[in-house]
């Protein structure tokens, strides 16, 4: 049985692992499926697992702009432009098919690369934990009272310009909408499509 703070650090990385594992294989069936509304629904549950993976790596406000930008607008968005266009995708001929994996590789590959200049995990004299990070631990829990530093930063201190953030998202979502002509136009747009199969 799995107890103590080992047993809790063991639980949280098979947790991380299933995640992370539940994510690879919705990514490969996003990759292989043609049907565009298969894609749309598979990659709301991609956003909802990376809002959990989140939430289990105590990052809750990116959670929750997962879910909220990825699951939710993302996808209503998607299933607004499907109204016009075809239902499922064209299969790739030829040399077509490699070019994305090698895209996808090449730029796995650059961010490895990019990733060895990296300060390791966890260094006390990495920039992250030095100068004005310090500031924020020492004074968010007298200030703010909030476990998470990072949701305090954001919630708070940053608070007008995550607020300035969500009204951009707003706005180009509007903007969105306005452009695929959701409402009466899309509707009789529909309707017409239909009676022209008839």
């Amino acid at each position: 049985m799995i107890a103590g703070y080992s047993g809790a650090d063991l639980a949280i990385a098979l947790i991380n692992v299933l995640l992370l594992g539940l994510l690879f294989v919705v990514g490969v069936a996003i990759a292989r499926m043609r049907s565009l509304f298969a894609i749309v629904m598979l990659s709301g549950i991609y956003s909802l697992i990376s809002a959990t993976w989140f939430v289990a790596l105590d990052a809750v406000d990116v959670a929750f702009t997962e879910a909220a930008v990825g699951a939710g607008i993302s996808t209503a968005l998607l299933l607004g432009a499907m109204l016009l266009t075809a239902r499922t995708a064209k299969p790739e001929k030829g040399a077509m098919q490699i070019v994305p994996i090698l895209v996808v590789l090449a730029t796995g590959a650059m961010l490895v690369y990019a990733t060895i200049d990296l300060p390791a995990f966890g260094d006390p004299d990495s920039p992250a934990n030095t100068y004005v990070g310090t500031d924020y631990l020492e004074r968010t829990p007298k200030e703010i009272a909030v476990p998470n530093i990072v949701t305090a930063v954001l919630a708070s201190y940053r608070g007008f310009d995550t607020l300035g953030e969500t009204g951009v998202v707003f706005t180009a979502a509007l903007a969105v909408i306005l452009l695929l002509g959701f409402g009466e136009r899309s509707l009789s747009a529909t309707f017409n499509r239909k009676k022209d199969k008839q």
